[in-house]
């Protein structure tokens, strides 16, 4: 399905989705991680679910980046569920990395791995029965990330990238509980993004460019934010997130880069 600036109907009914997933299988979200249900007249819709899939593609593949990174092993051997719909593969390349500096970042990316991790629990509870399986992912497509500067690099491109893929998909949810826990985990990445890219700043790291709407941090770019010249966030839309993982932005492509096999569910096609 190729995404663009369509408006919801007319972005599912091109890829044939409408009403095509059973929404009965849903679990309830849980506000904050351990609150009460959402409101039954408020559970993800069919739109919804292909747009969490195509979000929960994404985390898995933040998730295992940081896990392996700084743990060395896989979100599987660390116990966060990868099982679903969809053709299940196994992670590939990455490695633990030394992240040492004169302000350690070690600790802050402890953190963040701990949040991704955490955020792929959330968009599986959110999605139920519906949630997809992890893809294959290989951490290793865009070269081996095997010094802090190789790791700091990634790290930004995937926080830039995944926060713009939020600000991209908010206006076709229709279920507020999914558009509210979506715009949790936004606000979350944007700290993420903020760290990586002044750390790109105070290291002299800099940063490879993502795409045209890529906003580069100083000693790449001059700008501490990734705005525009209305101060406002960064969007791309998922065909846009798609050729980034893919590394390749022919309409069409289906998989490479990070996800050799593909993405799994309806939202998987630049």
């Amino acid at each position: 399905m190729k995404c663009t600036d369509l408006s919801r109907r007319q972005l599912l009914t091109r890829a044939g989705v409408l009403g095509a997933v059973a929404v009965g299988g849903m679990v309830p979200l849980l506000a904050a991680a351990g609150g009460s249900p959402q409101a039954a007249s408020d559970v993800p819709t069919s739109s919804d679910i292909d747009i969490l899939n195509f979000l929960l593609n994404l985390k898995y593949l933040q998730a295992e980046f940081y896990t392996k990174a700084t743990t060395g092993l896989t979100l599987a051997e660390v116990g966060v569920p990868i099982s679903g719909v969809g053709n299940a593969g196994s992670t590939t390349g990455g490695q633990a990395v030394q992240l040492t500096f004169a302000d350690d970042p070690r600790d802050i990316a402890v953190q963040i791995a701990r949040d991704e991790q955490r955020h792929v629990r959330v968009l599986r509870t959110l999605l139920g029965a519906n949630a997809i399986a992890k893809p294959e992912i290989n951490l290793d497509a865009l070269g081996l990330v095997s010094s802090l500067k190789l790791f700091m690099w990634r790290a930004r491109q995937l926080e830039d990238l995944g926060l713009s893929a939020y600000d991209g998909v908010a206006s076709l949810f229709e279920s507020k509980s999914a558009l509210g826990a979506a715009i949790r985990i936004a606000l979350v990445e944007g700290q993420h993004t903020g760290y990586m890219r002044f750390f790109a700043f105070i290291t002299g790291f800099g940063s490879p460019i993502i795409d045209s709407h890529d906003v580069l941090p100083p000693t790449s770019g001059s700008k501490f934010f990734s705005d525009d010249n209305l101060s406002l966030a960064v969007v791309r839309t998922p065909s846009e997130v798609l050729a980034f993982l893919y590394h390749n932005n022919a309409s069409g492509t289906m998989s490479g880069g990070y996800f050799p096999q593909g993405v799994n569910g309806t939202i998987n096609t630049v």
